[in-house]
C-alpha cells in the first residue's frame, strides 16, 4: 500500500481503490484516504476523497452510509464553491441523483423528506443550469415506489419529454428504468424493446448490461422466449456474480431459476452469496432477495423436498421449510416498514405476488451442471374415496393387449394384475402369464419364476408357451454370463418346438419365440467370445449364430398376418444378421440390414424398439464416412424413441447428433442438442460422463456463435467432471483453451491467460508439441494484455523456443516481434526492441534462404517479412521520445522510413493478392515523410496509393485507404502553404 505524501499520490491511491473488488475492505480504505486526504489540508484533496468514499459506498452493501459524505459535500460547496473544480462541481450535481433513490431505498428515511429532497434537487438543478429529465426521473422512481400509477405515469412522461444533458443518466441506465416501468404495467415486448440496445451492446455503464439482462429474465419466460431467458441468465449472472452492489439482480437470478424448473441452480446461487442473507445497507435489494429465498423455498416445499438442507443465513442449518418461513415473516416485516413509511399497503402486496409466483416453464435446461439435482416429482392424480376394487378381468383383458402389441408399459400392467389377483383363485393359464410376467421384470434373476411359468403353460394345456418360458429361462442364463449352460438348456426346447411344429400342435409364435432364444443365445456366445478373446469370435460361433439366425427368418420372413410379437422377431433378427455382418467386417451390409430391422418396427407400429438400431446405423454411417446418413439415423433414433427413450440413451443420441452437426458447422442446433445432452445426461445420473462431454461441446459450440460469457459459464461447469481417465487430457486441454479465448473475448486477460497456462503445462508431456507452442503464445498475449509484461516476455521466449524446435518460422517471428513491442514499454527498453525485431527480420531472411522450391511455402515466408519490416518501422517511429533532440528525433523516423520502404518492397513482390498490405505501408510512409518534412515524396505516395484502387470500390479496406490518402495530401497542402 502506497504511502500518501502529496496530492498525486492521494489520486494514483484512489485510483488503486476504484479498481479492487467492491465490499468492506474497498470501503474501508476509502476512508483512510480521507483521513490522509485532511493531513494534507488541501481542500480539492478532501473533496475528492468524499466523493471517492461516497462512490465505493454506493457500489457496495453498505448504501446507507453514503449519505453522511455527502452531507459534507453539500456543506463544503454551500461555504466554499471555489474549492470545487468542474470535475468534482459535476459530480456532486450528479450524485443528487444517488441521493434520491438511496432515500427511497431506506424506510426510515420518511416520505416527506424525501419529497422535499426532490424540491431541493430541483432548485440546484435550475441554479446550476441543468435540464430537469433528472429530476423528473427521480419523481418518477418515487411515484412507482409507492405505487400512484397515475403520477408515475405523468412524470414517465415529463421525464422523457425532458432535454437531454450531462447530468440525466446515460443511456443505459434510462432504457433500464423505462423498460423495467413497462415489464411492471404488464407490457413485456415493449420492455424488451426498450432494452435492445443495452442487451445488444449499443449502451453500457458500470452496471450495464448486467441489471437490463436480470430484469429482462421472467418477462422473457412469460412470453416463451426461452432460448433467450437462457443465454441471458448464463451470461447476465456471470456480470453480477462479482459485485456486492447488485443484489437486487442477483435476486432476479435466484427468481429466474425457481421458475423455469431450475431449483437446484437456484440453491447454488444462494450457497454463493450467504452475506446476502443479512447485509441491511440496502433494505429494498434486501426484500427484493428475502421474496425470491422465499419463492424458491416453497417450490421445494411443494416437491416434497421440504426437509432439505439449503444454504441460509449463517450461524446455523436450514431446511427449505425453515428457511421458506423464516424469509417469508423478514421480507414482509421489511415490507411493511416501507409500507408504513409510504402510506399504504403496496411494497406489501408485491412482495406478497412476487412470492406466489408459479412456475412458467416446467423444464428449462441450462447446460450447466447443478451441483444439487433437485428433481420435481409428477404429481399423482387423487384418487377418489369410494375407489371400488379394482376389475381383475378388465386389468387381465388390458394387460394381455399391452404386452401382445408389445407396448412399453405392459410389465406394469401385469404387475397390476398380480396385485389384484391376491388371494384369488385363477385358472392356470391367467397365473402362468402373471408368473411370467413377473420373471421377466426380476431380469437376471428371473430364471426360476421362467421354469415355473414354463410348468403352468404345461398345465394349461399350451406346451408350446410352456417350451417358450423354459427358452427365456436359458436366454437369462446366458445373460449372467454362463453361456455354455444355456445352450445346453435350449437343447430340448429347440427339438420339441420344431417337433410340436411339424404336428401343428403349436403356432408360429410359440415356434419363433423359442427360435428367437435360441438365436439370442448364440449371439451371446459371439458376444463373449469376442469378450474373451479379445478379436472377433471363430468362424464356427459366427456360422452357429447365423444359422440361427436364418433359420427363424425362415420362419417368420413370409409372415403377413397382424401378430406384431411374429413381426417383431422377424426385425429383429434383421439386426443380429446386422451385428453378425459388423463382425464380418461387411459393414455396408450391416448399414442395409439395420436400416432393414428399423423398417420392420416401424411398419409394425413399435418405432421405440428401432431407436436402438438406427442408433448403431448411424455409428456405422459416421465410420464410413457418410456424414448425412449418420445424421439422418440419429433423428429417427430420436423420433422413434421418443418418451420411451431412457435418459441415459437420450443424452447419448443427442450428444452424438451434436458433433454430426457441429462438424458440418451448423452450430445452432448442434448446441441445441448438446444442451439436451446435458440435461438428459444429468438426469440419468451421468453428469462427470456424458454430461461432462455435452457440456464441453456445447460450451465449443456457443464460442462458435461468439456468445463467449454463456461459453465460458458452460465451460467453467464441465472442467470439474472432465478428467484424463474418462474424457482424456487432450479434452481437457481443449476445454482450457477455450475457455481462455472466451476470457479473453470478455477483457479477463489474466484469468484467460491462467486457463492457456494450465492447458499449456498439460500439452508439455505431450509428444507432439504443436499445442504447447501454441498455448505458450496464447498466454503471452492474455499476460500482455493483463498489463504483466515481464511474465509475458517470459511466455513469448518460451513460445519462441518451441516454435524453434518445430521449425515454424512463423510463430517464432511473431514471437520476437511481439517481445519486441514489450521491450519498448519497459524503461530503456528501445535497444532491446531494437535488437528483439532486428532478430525477427534475420529468421525471416534465414528461413527464404533456406526454403524449397515449395512457392506457396515461399510467399508466406516473404509476406511474413514485409509484415515483419512494416512493424519494425512502426516501432522505430514510437521509439523517439518527444523530449529526445531533434537529432536523434529525426535520425529513429529516418530508420523507421527505411523499414517501411523495404516493406513496401517485398509486399510489391507478391503482387495483387497483398495490396491492402503494400498501400498500408505506403500510407504509412508517406505520414513519415511529412514528419520529416518532404511534402512533395509524401504527396507521391499518397497518389500511388489512390492510383492503385478504382474510385468506386466498395471494398471497406480500399475506401479507407483512399480516405486516408486523401487526408494525406490535405495535410501537405497545407504543409507547403506554410
Amino acid at each position: 500500500m502506497s504511502e500518501i505524501t502529496d496530492f498525486d499520490s492521494l489520486r494514483r491511491a484512489m485510483a488503486e481503490n476504484s479498481e479492487r473488488p467492491e465490499g468492506a475492505a474497498r470501503n474501508t480504505r476509502a476512508e483512510q484516504l480521507l483521513v490522509e486526504a485532511e493531513r494534507l489540508a488541501i481542500p480539492l484533496a478532501v473533496i475528492e476523497a468524499l466523493g471517492h468514499q461516497l462512490k465505493v459506498y454506493n457500489y457496495s452493501s453498505e448504501k446507507d452510509r453514503m449519505f453522511v459524505p455527502f452531507a459534507r459535500l453539500l456543506r463544503l460547496w454551500d461555504e466554499r464553491p471555489e474549492d470545487f473544480d468542474e470535475y468534482e462541481v459535476h459530480s456532486l450535481h450528479w450524485v443528487f441523483k444517488w441521493m434520491s433513490s438511496g432515500m427511497l431505498d431506506q424506510p426510515h428515511i420518511p416520505l416527506a423528506s424525501i419529497e422535499k429532497w426532490l424540491g431541493e434537487m430541483e432548485h440546484r438543478y435550475r441554479l446550476a443550469g441543468h435540464s430537469e429529465r433528472a429530476v423528473r426521473s427521480a419523481g418518477f422512481s418515487v411515484a412507482a415506489h409507492i405505487g400512484d400509477v397515475t403520477r408515475a405515469e405523468r412524470a414517465y412522461a415529463a421525464w422523457l419529454a425532458a432535454d437531454r444533458d450531462d447530468m440525466a443518466d446515460c443511456h443505459a441506465c434510462e432504457l433500464n428504468g423505462q423498460g423495467w416501468w413497462q415489464a411492471e404495467r404488464g407490457r413485456d415486448a415493449e420492455a424488451l424493446e426498450l432494452w435492445a440496445p443495452v442487451l445488444e451492446g449499443e449502451f453500457t455503464c458500470a452496471h450495464e448490461p448486467h441489471s437490463v439482462l436480470a430484469s429482462s429474465l421472467t418477462p422473457l419466460l412469460r412470453l416463451g422466449r426461452t432460448d433467450e431467458a437462457r443465454a441471458h441468465h448464463l451470461r447476465g449472472f456471470r456480470l453480477v456474480r462479482g459485485m456486492e452492489s447488485m443484489r437486487g439482480a442477483y435476486a432476479d437470478h435466484v427468481e429466474f431459476c425457481a421458475l423455469s424448473g431450475n431449483e437446484a441452480r437456484g440453491l447454488e446461487l444462494l450457497a454463493e452469496r450467504p452475506a446476502y442473507f443479512t447485509d441491511t445497507g440496502h433494505p429494498r435489494s434486501m426484500l427484493d432477495f428475502l421474496s425470491v429465498v422465499t419463492l424458491l423455498m416453497e417450490r421445494l416445499g411443494e416437491a416434497g423436498l421440504g426437509d432439505r438442507q439449503v444454504p441460509g443465513p449463517a450461524g446455523r442449518t436450514w431446511t427449505a421449510r425453515e428457511l421458506a418461513t423464516h424469509a417469508r415473516a423478514e421480507a414482509l416485516a421489511l415490507a411493511a416498514r416501507f409500507d408504513e413509511r409510504n402510506g399504504n399497503a403496496y411494497v406489501s402486496e408485491r412482495a406478497r405476488a412476487r412470492m406466489a409466483q408459479r412456475p412458467l416453464v416446467e423444464r428449462l435446461p441450462l447446460g450447466v451442471r447443478a451441483a444439487r439435482p433437485v428433481s420435481v416429482p409428477a404429481v399423482a392424480a387423487p384418487v377418489a374415496a369410494t375407489a371400488i376394487a379394482p376389475d381383475l378381468p378388465a386389468l387381465l383383458t388390458e394387460a394381455r393387449r399391452l404386452s401382445d402389441t408389445l407396448q412399453p408399459n405392459a410389465i406394469d400392467a401385469w404387475a397390476a394384475v398380480s396385485r389384484a389377483a391376491r388371494g384369488v383363485e385363477l385358472d392356470a393359464r391367467d397365473h402362468a402369464e402373471i408368473v411370467d410376467h413377473e420373471a421377466m421384470d426380476r431380469g437376471p434373476e428371473g430364471t426360476e419364476l421362467f421354469e415355473r411359468a414354463a410348468e403352468l403353460y404345461a398345465e394349461a394345456g399350451d406346451p408350446g408357451e410352456a417350451l417358450a418360458a423354459r427358452t427365456r429361462a436359458a436366454y437369462v442364463r446366458a445373460l449372467t454370463g454362463r453361456v455354455d449352460e444355456a445352450l445346453a438348456a435350449v437343447i430340448e426346447p429347440y427339438d420339441r418346438v420344431l417337433a410340436l411344429y411339424a404336428d401343428e400342435a403349436t403356432g408360429v409364435r410359440q415356434t419363433a419365440s423359442v427360435l428367437m432364444g435360441r438365436a439370442r443365445i448364440l449371439m451371446r456366445r459371439v458376444l463373449a467370445t469376442d469378450e474373451a478373446a479379445g478379436e472377433t469370435a471363430d468362424e464356427t460361433v459366427l456360422s452357429d449364430a447365423e444359422d440361427a439366425v436364418r433359420e427363424l427368418l425362415a420362419l417368420v420372413g413370409g409372415y403377413a398376418g397382424d401378430d406384431v410379437r411374429i413381426v417383431s422377431r422377424g426385425a429383429e433378427a434383421q439386426a443380429m444378421l446386422a451385428e453378425l455382418a459388423v463382425r464380418g467386417g461387411d459393414l455396408e451390409a450391416a448399414v442395409d440390414l439395420f436400416g432393414r430391422a428399423t423398417a420392420g418396427f416401424v411398419g409394425a407400429g413399435l418405432p421405440w424398439f428401432a431407436a436402438e438400431y438406427e442408433a448403431r446405423r448411424a455409428g456405422l454411417a459416421h465410420h464410413l464416412g457418410d456424414i448425412s446418413g449418420a445424421e439422418r439415423s440419429l433423428r429417427a433414433a430420436l423420433e422413434h424413441g421418443g418418451a420411451n427413450l431412457e435418459a441415459v440413451g437420450r443424452a447419448q443420441l443427442h450428444l452424438q447428433l451434436a458433433e454430426v452437426l457441429g462438424g458440418r458447422g451448423l452450430s445452432v442446433e448442434a448446441a441445441e442438442h448438446a444442451l439436451e445432452a446435458a440435461h438428459w445426461a444429468d438426469e440419468a445420473g451421468e453428469a462427470q460422463t456424458y454430461g461432462a462431454w455435452a457440456r464441453q461441446q456445447l460450451g465449443g459450440l456457443l464460442l462458435r456463435q461468439g456468445r463467449w460469457a454463456e461459453a465460458a459459464e458452460v465451460l467453467e461447469s464441465a472442467l470439474p467432471d472432465l478428467s484424463a481417465e474418462t474424457h482424456g487430457d487432450g479434452a481437457i486441454v481443449q476445454t482450457q483453451w477455450w475457455l481462455g479465448d472466451c476470457l479473453s473475448e470478455m477483457g479477463e486477460h489474466r484469468e484467460a491467460a491462467e486457463r492457456r497456462l494450465q492447458a499449456a503445462e498439460i500439452a508439455r508431456h505431450w509428444p507432439e508439441q504443436h499445442d504447447h507452442a501454441t498455448l505458450a503464445h496464447l498466454a503471452a498475449e492474455s499476460l500482455g494484455a493483463a498489463g504483466l509484461p515481464v511474465e509475458a516476455d517470459q511466455a513469448y521466449a518460451r513460445a519462441g523456443d518451441l516454435w524453434r524446435s518445430l521449425g515454424n518460422v512463423h510463430g517464432l517471428v511473431r514471437s520476437l516481434r511481439a517481445r519486441a513491442w514489450l521491450a519498448l514499454r519497459a524503461e530503456d527498453g528501445t535497444d532491446a526492441a531494437r535488437e528483439l525485431m532486428a532478430g525477427a527480420v534475420r529468421e525471416c531472411e534465414a528461413a527464404l534462404g533456406a526454403a524449397g522450391a515449395d512457392e506457396e511455402a515461399r510467399e508466406r515466408l516473404v509476406a511474413e517479412l514485409g509484415h515483419t519490416h512494416r512493424q519494425f518501422g512502426d516501432l522505430l517511429a514510437r521509439s523517439a521520445a518527444e523530449d529526445a533532440d531533434d537529432d536523434s528525433i529525426r535520425a529513429a523516423l529516418e530508420d523507421a522510413l527505411s523499414q517501411v520502404t523495404e516493406a513496401i518492397a517485398v509486399f510489391a513482390a507478391l503482387g495483387d493478392h497483398t495490396l491492402d498490405s503494400r498501400t498500408g505501408a505506403e500510407l504509412a510512409a508517406g505520414w513519415l515523410e511529412t514528419d520529416l518534412g518532404r511534402p512533395a515524396r509524401a504527396a507521391a505516395r499518397a497518389r500511388a496509393v489512390l492510383a492503385a484502387y478504382d474510385a468506386g470500390d466498395e471494398d471497406e479496406t480500399a475506401q479507407g485507404r483512399r480516405a486516408e490518402a486523401e487526408q494525406m495530401l490535405q495535410v501537405v497542402e497545407e504543409q507547403e502553404a506554410d
